[in-house]
């Protein structure tokens, strides 16, 4: 019996058939990624209920060499926890380990398995009168071993940081099976790396994470969602200078929408409405929330806010959402501006940041740079203005065939917008992981020290490459002292 025989029969009996398959109709929702970019192939599907079976699934693929691509809720960006098309890897899903192990209400922290979903973790803090501080479109989907391993944004990130910021503790299997410990949360610990740091954003690629313990935050009492027409991006970079000086930590979220975005989410949803009368060159969500000391400050903080701004000349018009109902439906209007552009056709989406002082120069000068290069191509820039990211995403010209337009002129797109991003001193992905979508964009781009470091660990954590081969680092080994010299000039 060969080896792949072997093993497949070995991983059968340890996970049983709910916990592992080789069916292809079983595994075929699971072979192409969220964005329909990628779609590969895969020798198993595994789905251990346990840390402990993730261990033992581990140690079977280490000894028989057989290559692992974990896999969250499947709503990644960049195709990271996609197999490729060799069919030699398993898909090890974690989405039956989707408990919540314990939620603390005096030390306001919860840890869970990483197939918990997002919105079920909201579910079950607000339901302990908590918050959990991140948020994003894809929330129904996306699980918190996924979110972690590529150290998601959100929304939220202008207040509350990204995933990394709420990551108390952390459990991962890594390449040899061991289990690596570190969910009990400590204030202070000076024993040496922050271990669990590193494999924040790894990708799967260090180790397989299997549970986390979260910060929770103080639920709020009351939030204000406000939505403001603004007639340039530099002006709403003046708007969320003017709403931090006067809101301060009461300001949860400032994202900026172009009205190209907005109207292709009014063609897209049914019912949906513009929130303000005309169209506006850009448009503001700004949100501000109050704690329950600071409830009766709120409504006067957002009209306040609102009317010296209209004195500033910040914004031409403005609405404050009356109601949850109301503040909800301002929000999927930018949730959905993703799966719209999806609907329109082929575009590469680029998840790109700058120094945020600089955000609105780059969105305006390079625009016009990208849509002259490409000609009939449009540029739709939306997102967290205030954390020097957002999402730039190029449209292609009408009649463009969907697959064969993104392998050709998309590539050179997206390596051109790579190259004035990297100009202007920031990076090619801000929130979305590397992937295999931009691995060979980061070999191109990437600091070369920072990139033999990062090589320098994946061997010495994973020297066989069997975690989730293909991803994020470059295909060709990197030798730290070849890239430590200085490039030669003409």
């Amino acid at each position: 019996m060969d080896t792949i025989k072997v093993f497949l029969s070995a991983a059968e009996a340890l996970l049983g058939p709910r916990g592992f398959t080789s069916e292809t109709a079983a595994m075929a929702p699971w072979l192409t990624d969220w964005r329909g970019r990628y779609t590969g192939n895969a020798l198993a599907l595994a789905s251990p209920a346990s840390t402990a079976e993730t261990s033992a699934l581990v140690k079977l693929c280490s000894k028989h060499e057989i290559a692992i691509v974990p896999q969250g809720g499947n709503s990644g960006m960049s195709g990271g926890a996609t197999p490729d098309n060799s069919g030699t890897a398993i898909i090890l899903s974690l989405r039956r380990m989707d408990n919540i192990r314990k939620l603390d209400r005096q030390s306001r922290s919860v840890t869970c398995g990483a197939g918990l979903i997002l919105q079920k973790l909201h579910e079950a803090a607000e339901a302990n009168h908590l918050r959990f501080p991140l948020t994003l479109g894809g929330k129904g989907s996306a699980t918190i071993g996924g979110l972690i391993s590529t150290n998601a944004g959100g929304t939220q990130v202008l207040r509350h940081g990204a995933m990394r910021a709420q990551v108390l503790g952390l459990e991962a299997v890594l390449a040899d099976g061991a289990v690596f410990d570190t969910l009990t949360p400590l204030k202070k610990d000076n024993r040496g790396f922050d271990l669990k740091q590193m494999l924040i954003g790894s990708e799967g690629t260090l180790g397989i994470v299997t549970a986390a313990t979260l910060r929770l935050l103080p639920a709020i009492a009351e939030r204000r969602v406000i939505w403001a027409g603004i007639d340039s991006i530099h002006t709403a970079r003046k708007l969320l200078i003017h709403c931090e000086n006067m809101a301060a930590d009461s300001l949860e979220g400032f994202e900026v929408i172009p009205q190209h975005c907005l109207n292709a989410v009014l063609d897209h949803l049914p019912d949906a409405r513009s929130p303000l009368e005309g169209e506006h060159q850009w448009h503001a969500l700004i949100e501000l929330v109050a704690d329950p000391a600071s409830l009766d400050t709120l409504s006067p903080l957002a009209e306040s806010l609102l009317e010296t701004a209209f004195d500033a000349e910040l914004l031409t018009d403005a609405t404050i959402a009356a109601n949850e109902t109301q503040a909800e439906k301002l929000w999927l209007l930018r949730d959905s501006i993703s799966a719209s552009e999806r609907a329109i056709g082929p575009a590469m989406q680029h998840d790109i940041s700058v120094p945020v002082a600089q955000m609105a120069d780059f969105i305006t000068e390079s625009a016009p740079e990208v849509e002259t290069r490409f000609p009939g191509t449009t540029v739709a820039a939306f997102g967290h203005l205030g954390d020097g990211n957002v999402h730039y995403h190029v449209l292609a010209p009408e009649g463009a065939t969907p697959g064969e337009w993104e392998e050709g002129e998309g590539k050179l797109i997206s390596g051109y917008v790579h190259d004035l991003v990297t100009s202007a001193g920031g990076s090619i992905s801000a929130e979305h992981g590397i992937g295999q979508m931009k691995r060979d964009e980061l070999a191109r781009l990437g600091d070369p020290v920072a990139l033999a470091l990062m090589r320098a660990v994946k061997d010495a954590l994973d020297p066989n490459g069997i975690l989730n081969p293909g991803k994020l680092l470059p295909a060709d080994p990197v030798v730290a002292g070849d890239l430590a010299q200085p490039p030669t000039t003409a």
